[in-house]
């Protein structure tokens, strides 16, 4: 597998994981059938595709990133769809994560480039 290729399929594994937390609120606890089989399934293809990615990729670095911009990206979305808010040490926190995703792409020697 090509290098942009596995980072795409990293990059929809972290879009998948995304949805699929977005969608816990709407299972009710597991309990509405149709909102728990989306998140079963977009957990699913985000697990799958990760799982591809190591095949190429350091599985530690692969989570960090994964997790990383999960964490960043579920945020995102709290605030625009969820109406939650905030505050500086969040927003802190967060560009914190950024740097560090964006310390280890560009400069780690532990990814190919």
């Amino acid at each position: 597998m090509t290098l942009p290729a596995t980072y795409a399929l990293l990059g929809f594994a972290i879009v998948a994981e995304v949805i699929g937390t977005s969608l816990l609120g709407a299972t009710r606890q597991f309990t509405r059938p149709l909102p728990t089989l989306a998140l079963l399934l977009c957990y699913g293809a985000a697990f799958y595709c990760l799982a591809l990615t190591v095949r190429v990729l350091p599985v530690g670095i692969v989570y960090a990133i994964w997790s990383g911009m999960g964490i960043v990206l579920i945020a995102a979305v709290s605030v625009l769809f969820l109406r939650q808010s905030l505050d500086l040490w969040a927003l802190t926190g967060l560009g914190l994560i950024i740097a560090g995703v964006a310390v280890i792409n560009l400069m780690s020697t532990s990814l190919p480039h």
